[in-house]
């Protein structure tokens, strides 16, 4: 994910590259969707957990993006409007294969019983067993954002673990900060409440390690010891030491630290590719409207 501070429109780093696209500069295009597919990728994926269906909707929301440059008026930064692109889409789009289990907190607390070894030692005794409870770790958690709802989802992760200003979240998410900061307050409490009953990273006194449940995540073939889905991801350089967000989680008052120690997941190559191909398509148009 990239820095996410908005900068004045007269300083934003990406409206040189925007001019030039919008003049039909093939090269300009491709290097602004560059710019932002990374983020577009990290917010896809905490809204639907599952990495080939954010892949999914990157393309999609990138197309969109590539495709109505010319609709873009300049009132925002340009990577704003773009998380604006990608919020509207990741709010209408169709449900994904986690969502159709329909997740509760009541439910996710429910499995997370379930799947615990008390044998288990809490902290992993070899590599591969840190591997599988780290795999335990980003899944469980991004699993618990699909608990919320689609609105609460989104405010969450843009205010939480992305830390956009409320003005700027509001904007992306078309609303009043003052509705997005009550939306936000309500998804924050549902999260810390959950992590401070369940979660053993953040409670030492909560039951649940992610050491205990990567057995049963195995056997129930929700993670493949050979293939693991969030662990050898592409990642981004972290923008603070993962050591120092793991710390923080020892505050309940900042649950949302342990969704920021997750990897800062980036778009996989053939996302790029498969949108340059449009880029290709599109360019002569871009430059007819021009």
């Amino acid at each position: 994910m990239s820095a996410v501070t908005t900068p004045p429109l007269d300083r934003d780093p990406l409206r040189p590259l925007l001019d030039r696209a919008r003049s039909g500069d093939a090269d300009a295009l491709d290097k602004v969707v560059r710019a932002v597919q990374d983020d577009v990728y990290g917010l896809a994926v905490r809204m639907l957990w599952d990495p080939h269906d954010a892949e999914d909707a990157t393309q999609e929301i990138l197309v969109k993006v590539v495709t109505r440059l010319d609709s873009f008026r300049g009132d925002s930064a340009l990577r704003t409007w773009v998380y604006r692109v990608a919020a509207n889409h990741l709010l209408s789009t169709r449900r994904r294969r986690l969502e159709r289990q329909g997740w509760t907190f009541a439910a996710f607390a429910d499995d997370l019983a379930a799947g615990l070894d008390p044998h288990v030692p809490a902290e992993a005794a070899t590599p591969t067993e840190g591997l599988l409870a780290e795999e335990v770790k980003i899944g469980c958690t991004l699993g618990m954002l699909q608990c919320l709802d689609r609105p609460q989802r989104i405010v969450y992760i843009l205010g939480e673990v992305f830390g956009l200003p409320s003005e700027t979240a509001a904007l992306i998410c078309e609303t009043t900060p003052a509705a997005y900061r009550k939306r936000l307050s309500r998804a924050r409490a549902a999260i810390r409440a959950f992590v401070a009953d369940h979660c053993g990273i953040v409670n030492p006194d909560a039951a649940c390690r992610c050491t205990r449940r990567a057995g049963t995540a195995v056997r129930l073939g929700r993670i493949d010891p050979s293939s693991p889905t969030f662990v050898g991801h592409p990642t981004l350089p972290a923008p603070v030491p993962i050591a120092a967000a793991v710390a923080e989680m020892e505050d309940l008052h900042d649950a949302a630290a342990l969704f920021r120690a997750h990897p800062h997941f980036a778009a996989p190559d053939h996302v790029t590719r498969a949108v340059t191909r449009v880029i290709t398509t599109c360019a002569p148009t871009l430059l007819e409207d021009g």
